[in-house]
């Protein structure tokens, strides 16, 4: 026997000579984000034996202070769980309307949207979720203290980090950008001061208000002099927050959106987010085709995706909202029954043209309008821990750097996810994405979201955490990445390498990013009736699966854009 496993191993590693190597190797554990030094904050708290939900709120945290675009306490974000013990959860911190909103906020005396308004400012803001959201976490999931798996985050606020030179650069333009907001540009920017890279950057207004919530938890946050100092700078920018918003705000632990592609368990992020649903969606209508004898980003392979792309995003524009506000058919939209009928009409050999794939399959749902660009600054990361549990998470501001109101002597950004919402439903709002009734503007409801935090498992044990900004993209980011390992056998790290394209529905174009499709395939696709269209940015996936070899994780993050990882 043991010479059989002696073996195995050796063809093994023989196998892996010419696969990618992994960058990111770890027996215990291992992180995945955007920053080193969040990477690096999450690998502290799994040394000092915390689990993955315990560095994941610790990452989160140092996010807020070296990740301003995108990390936050102002903003909001996803949470998939899978523990080794079998618990499974999402936990959903997504922001929420304010009481005083309606649905026709941003909309002129004459119902047309009023440009800008649901994007900078103070009514762009929804009551912030990620507070609330890494407590539940940290109290239902965690090990241990609220004040041990902060410190990490108020030593980086307190004593700084050196700024890369993405964060410089972006630094730079929201200096011009926010000429308006004067404390976010005294903080940000010092006042035009301009941080270059290597700089370092200190926030002792965000440490202060850090510790008040290692001290108080939520009511350090939601209540007191942060809440305070929150509902008059929003109020000042045009805001009509009130302290109840705040005291009122409740994250939820849901069901996770589950489905099985080729044998493997999915876990996803259910509504708010279209993520999880749609995405699941798109795995059940690949289950009925084979990629055996299909090249990898051939013509065929490319429209195989494209079709089952257009179809989920059509179905989300009309059925995908708040739950607590909106019956989602989710578990129709989930079944393999309703995806044999999506794909019934599938053409191996032409493209199905977007304007007849209706809704649902609906044609009374034809005349559904897209909306315009969805902003890609959010931030996902991955971690795993020794004993097998995983934690996937996108949290996110918006737009980079959120409404660009500072909360002010405190050093955080509010978000601008109110331009999340359908600001008319049937009109272009700030998102490339289409939005219906289900996801209209009330009072305490949540936006409509595309973060796709998932984790994939097989026989109990996890083998792939992964998730990814992008904005429109992240789903079928996601879904690649998924298709490239489990249909194509390839290794994490050239997975997630591997250059991408998207299909939204609408517009009818095959988006693709430089030497994902060679004009040979092109060519060959305008001939099945496709139209594409170049693009450079597809999102930063940051994933983690199990190693084959040696047992261990593997950590690979998207090194096109400016991710990290740690691992022990």
């Amino acid at each position: 026997m043991k010479i059989i496993k002696m073996f195995l191993l050796i063809l093994a590693l023989l196998l892996q000579i010419f696969a990618a190597q992994p960058a990111i190797y770890g027996e215990n554990g291992v992180v995945v984000a955007h920053d080193l030094e969040a990477c690096e904050a999450g690998i502290q708290i799994l040394k000092a034996g915390g689990n993955a939900v315990d560095a994941a709120v610790a990452v989160s945290y140092a996010l807020a202070v070296t990740h301003p675009q995108a990390g936050n306490l102002g903003g909001g974000g996803f949470m998939i769980i899978q523990m080794a013990d079998g618990r499974k959860a999402a936990v959903d911190y997504r922001e929420m309307a304010p009481g005083g909103a309606h649905r026709n906020m941003f909309l002129d005396d004459s119902g047309r949207v009023v440009p800008g308004k649901s994007t900078r400012g103070g009514l762009a803001i929804g009551v912030p979720g990620t507070v609330a959201g890494l407590q539940l976490a940290l109290d239902e999931y965690g090990s241990l203290t609220r004040s041990k798996v902060m410190k990490p985050a108020i030593r980086l606020a307190k004593k700084g980090f050196k700024i890369p030179y993405h964060l410089a650069y972006s630094l730079g333009w929201l200096n011009q950008a926010a000429k308006a907001f004067d404390e976010t540009r005294r903080i940000f920017c010092r006042d035009g001061d301009l941080y270059q890279p290597g700089d370092l950057f200190k926030q002792p207004e965000l440490a202060k208000t850090l510790k008040l919530i290692q001290r108080k938890g939520n009511s350090g946050f939601y209540e007191g002099v942060v809440a305070q100092a929150l509902v008059k700078s929003s109020s000042e920018y045009g805001g009509t927050f009130t302290p109840d918003d705040l005291i009122n705000y409740t994250p939820k632990i849901r069901e996770p959106a589950a489905g099985n592609y080729r044998g493997y368990d999915i876990l996803s992020m259910p509504p708010p987010s279209s993520g999880g649903i749609a995405l699941i969606s798109m795995l059940n209508m690949l289950e009925f085709m084979s990629f055996d004898s299909v090249g990898w980003h051939s013509a065929k392979h490319i429209h195989m995706l494209a079709e089952v792309e257009k179809r989920a995003y059509a179905d989300r524009s009309v059925w995908l909202g708040d739950p607590d506000f909106f019956q989602v058919p989710q578990e129709k939209l989930l079944s393999r029954a309703y995806a044999s009928l999506r794909i019934a009409d599938f053409d191996s050999s032409s493209a199905t043209p977007s304007d007849s794939i209706y809704p649902l399959n609906d044609k009374d749902l034809a005349d559904i309008d897209p909306v315009g660009h969805e902003s890609e600054e959010t931030t996902h990361f991955s971690v795993v821990d020794q004993w097998g549990n995983a934690v996937s998470v996108t949290t996110t501001l918006n737009w980079s750097f959120g409404s660009y109101v500072t909360v002010e002597g405190f050093g955080f950004l509010l978000n601008n996810e109110m331009d999340d919402f359908s600001s008319k439903p049937g009109t272009p709002n700030s998102f490339g994405l289409i939005g219906n009734e289900a996801n209209a503007i009330q009072p305490g409801k949540r936006m409509l979201s595309s973060m796709t935090p998932t984790i994939l498992s097989k026989d109990g044990q996890v083998v792939l955490v992964l998730g990814a900004p992008g904005g429109a993209t992240i789903i079928t980011t996601v879904l690649q990445v998924i298709n490239n390992m489990v249909d194509y056998g390839m290794p994490l790290p050239d997975a997630v390498t591997a250059a991408r394209f998207h299909h939204q529905w609408r517009p009818d174009v095959i988006q693709y990013a430089p030497r994902a499709i060679s004009d040979d395939t092109a060519a060959l696709l305008k001939e099945m009736g496709y139209e594409l269209s170049k693009r450079n940015s597809y999102g930063e996936v940051n994933a983690i699966s199990r190693d084959r070899v040696f047992g261990g994780w593997v950590g690979a993050a998207d090194y096109r854009i400016a991710s990290h990882g740690a691992a022990y």
